[in-house]
């Protein structure tokens, strides 16, 4: 499996619009997480970001996906990093 780190930046100028938007962002999160696509998510807890766990086939796959994020559509995220990692052990592995 290729899980792609995908890395949001937030601004506080957003922080008002972010809060009226989530329930769109988690909806279409939420529909990711039961066709397996995203794996985990979640946002850091000084509030900066989120680190979302992606299985695709590649980073450029993902980022075209995340374009149809409502936060990304709204102009809300700052800067999104997409970075294949590579699990060796633990809960997206088989050991």
């Amino acid at each position: 499996m290729t899980v792609i780190a995908v890395e949001y930046t937030y601004s506080d100028a957003t922080a008002a619009a972010r809060d009226e938007i989530r329930p769109d962002h988690r909806g279409w999160l939420a529909g990711l997480i039961d066709a397996g696509t995203v794996l985990s998510t979640g946002p850091f807890a000084d509030g900066s970001g989120a680190l979302i766990l992606v299985s695709a086939a590649d980073a450029e796959t993902a980022r075209e996906l995340f374009r149809t994020d409502p936060f990304q559509q709204a102009g809300l995220v700052d800067s999104a990093r997409f970075t294949e990692w590579t699990p060796v052990m633990g809960a997206f592995t088989d050991r």
